[in-house]
C-alpha cells in the first residue's frame, strides 16, 4: 500500500469511527427514553383489563419509534457523505446511508472511490444498532409478557 492509500484510509476511519460512537451512543440513550415511556405506560394497564392489547400498542409503537432513531442515525451518516463530497444530493447521501446501513446495498448509488471505506464502516454500525434494537425488544418483551401473565391468573 503507499502513502496516498494509507492517507485515504485513515480519513474513512477518522470520519467512521466517530460517527459510529455518536449513534451508537445516541441509540443507547433513544432506546432508554423509549424504554421508559414504555413501561410507565404499561405500568398502570397490568392491574387494569385489557393488558395485550395495550402491550400489542405499546410494542408496535417502540418498534416504529426503534425505526425512526435508526432513520435519524442513518441521516447523520448521510450528512457526513454530503459534507465530506461523498455523494451528490440529499436524497442520494439519504438513500445510499440507509442501504448501507440495513446492508440492504441494491441502490445504484457509489460513494467516490477514496470514501468507500465508509461505506464499509457504516454496515457494520448498521449491524451492531440493528442488534442493540433486536435486543432491546427482546428484553422488552421478556420483562413485561410476565406482568401480564400475572393479571391474567389474577382474572381466573
Amino acid at each position: 500500500m503507499n502513502l496516498i492509500d494509507a492517507s485515504t484510509w485513515s480519513g474513512n476511519w477518522a470520519w467512521g469511527l466517530p460517527l459510529i460512537v455518536l449513534t451508537v451512543v445516541m441509540h443507547v440513550c433513544g432506546l432508554e427514553l423509549i424504554h421508559e415511556r414504555v413501561i410507565h405506560v404499561l405500568g398502570g394497564a397490568v392491574e387494569r383489563r385489557g393488558f395485550l392489547p395495550k402491550f400489542a400498542v405499546a410494542m408496535s409503537v417502540t418498534a416504529l419509534l426503534a425505526t425512526l432513531l435508526h432513520g435519524i442515525e442513518g441521516g447523520i451518516w448521510g450528512a457526513a457523505y454530503r459534507f465530506l463530497g461523498a455523494l451528490p444530493d440529499n436524497k442520494s447521501a439519504m438513500l445510499y446511508s440507509l442501504s448501507a446501513m440495513t446492508t440492504y446495498g441494491h441502490a445504484d448509488l457509489y460513494l467516490q472511490a477514496h470514501w468507500q471505506l465508509m461505506g464499509a464502516l457504516e454496515a457494520l454500525n448498521g449491524m451492531l444498532l440493528f442488534g442493540l434494537t433486536t435486543a432491546f425488544l427482546f428484553a422488552m418483551i421478556q420483562g413485561v409478557w410476565p406482568l401480564g401473565s400475572r393479571q391474567r391468573r389474577r382474572e381466573l
